[in-house]
């Protein structure tokens, strides 16, 4: 696998699950999602896009929809460990940016640990804010940060 160059984002399919799940398993044990979980995120009210770098998926962000809502969440963001950095985690996140619009969204939001300064400072950098810290969020008890980004698709935006 190459270290350099823009990977090639595509949306995800029921062939990435083993790919997916391989990604998740270099992260901490309570932090994973189980393959049964990807199946249903593959098939459900979701829309995943995966990124792609020499053949190989490198990267997801799925995103969440509920029916009358004009906001997405973005429930996973999840880049190979050895890659992080260099700017596949930002081509994701603008691709679900661009998907969420196209689904007549006005916000986009999410959640992250507190602890994860290297992913909020990514969000902030991509026009996230903090709205709110949600206690005891995550199953260890960690805080969560959750964060707002306007997609520009507002009726008052418009005007």
């Amino acid at each position: 696998m190459s270290d350099a160059g823009v990977a090639h984002v595509r949306l995800a399919s029921a062939a990435d699950l083993d790919a997916l799940v391989g990604i998740e398993e270099t992260f901490p044990a309570e932090d994973r999602f189980p393959k049964r979980t990807w199946k249903r995120l593959l098939s459900g009210n979701t829309l995943a896009h995966v990124a792609v770098l020499d053949g190989t998926v490198v990267g997801t962000a799925v995103l969440l929809f509920r029916r009358g809502s004009r906001v997405a969440r973005l429930y996973t963001l999840s880049v190979a460990p050895e890659l992080r950095g260099k700017g596949i985690a930002r081509q994701l996140l603008a691709a679900g940016e661009a998907a969420a619009t196209q689904k007549g969204c006005e916000h986009m939001r999410l959640e992250a640990r507190e602890s994860n300064q290297h992913a909020i400072l990514l969000y902030e950098r991509s026009g996230y804010r903090v709205i709110a810290r949600v206690s005891g969020y995550y199953p260890n008890g960690e805080t969560a940060v959750r964060m707002e980004k306007p997609l520009g698709n507002s009726e008052s935006s418009s005007r």
